[in-house]
Formats: C-alpha cells, structure tokens, sequence
C-alpha cells in the first residue's frame, strides 16, 4: 500500500490559493514559466458566505442560559480566577456578645450551661442592642483598652522589628561633629 502512487495529491500552492478558471487557465499555462506553479492569489475567506447568501430563519441562536442572562449575574459571581475576599461586619450588639460571653470558639466561664445559657444569651441580646457605650458605663471592670489606656495593637503576623545598629568607636574626637563609616 505504501509503494502505491497516489493519484488525487493536490499541491499546496494549489490547495490555499485561487486558480484561474476555462480559457484563462490554457493561456495562463501556455505563457507561464512553470505551469504548475500557483499564482499565489490566496483563498478568499472574507465574506464567504457572503450578506444575505443564507436564509435567516435558518439561524439558530445557541442557548447560553443562565451564562447570557444579564439579571442577577455579575461579573464577581462569574469570575472563577479571582478570590474575591467575602465581607463581614461585626455590629455593636455583636460585639457586646462577645465582650460578655465570648465567641462559640472561647466562651466565657460565665456562661451557664443547658436552658440558664441560652436565657443569657439572649438577655445578652437585649443588652447589645443598648450598644457598646451603655455596656463600657454598666461594666467599668472590663479590660478593653491597655496599660496605657490606647487600643490593642493589631497581631504582627511575620513582621520582623527594625534592625537596630550601634556606631562602633569614632575616629574623629567628641569636638569634632563628623562621622566616618569606613
């Protein structure tokens, strides 16, 4: 099979490229150098087919629901290669449910257990909805500000304090004001 010729080659100059056609194509091989050479007129694909060549109703539009419905699809929801980060906000009310009786991964010792714990959780609630300012006046014992009376500081996380140098021995004498880092 592999010794067979094979008959239908079509060369490749002749595949890509236009052709002339009828009596154009005796003549054009009648005066040129190597017949079958090809013009080098490449295949027209620009408009083919071309404007009003296909019926319009035999269109048929992709369904692409629920990707092309632009109501309630937004772009954040869509974009897969980002990491949007998720918003939280932390009210008074919450905050004075933690200040009480801490978070459900700390809780506080005075937090009761069974029914007792759940009716302090919501007096609790009650209380918050107060706001943090009625909670600081009824509780003076509570230790949210530090030693200094400022804020706590936020967690350093693989922060790394300034390197601190000290000047070795100066060449110069106290009297005369210059430095030399040699």
């Amino acid at each position: 099979m592999a010794t067979k010729p094979l008959k239908d080659v079509v060369a490749v100059g002749k595949k890509y490229t236009q052709q002339s056609t009828g009596v154009w194509e005796m003549i054009r091989r009648i005066f040129a150098v190597d017949s079958n050479r090809s013009n080098g007129v490449p295949v027209k694909h620009f408009r083919n087919p071309p404007p009003g060549g296909l019926d319009p109703t035999s269109y048929d539009e992709a369904v692409t629901t629920p990707a092309a419905d632009i109501a309630d699809n937004p772009y954040w929801k869509r974009d897969v290669r980002r990491a949007y980060p998720t918003l939280s906000t932390v009210t008074q009310r919450d905050a004075v449910g933690l200040l009480t009786m801490g978070s459900a991964a700390n809780p506080s010792p005075k937090l009761l257990a069974g029914e007792e714990g759940q009716k302090q959780l919501v007096a609790v609630k009650q209380e918050g909805e107060k706001g943090l300012a009625a909670y600081f006046e009824s509780e003076k014992g509570t230790a949210v500000l530090g030693e200094n009376g400022l804020p706590p500081m936020p967690a350093a996380f693989g922060r790394k304090s300034a390197v601190k140098y000290d000047l070795g021995p100066q060449s110069y004498e106290e009297k005369y004001p210059c430095r030399s880092f040699v």
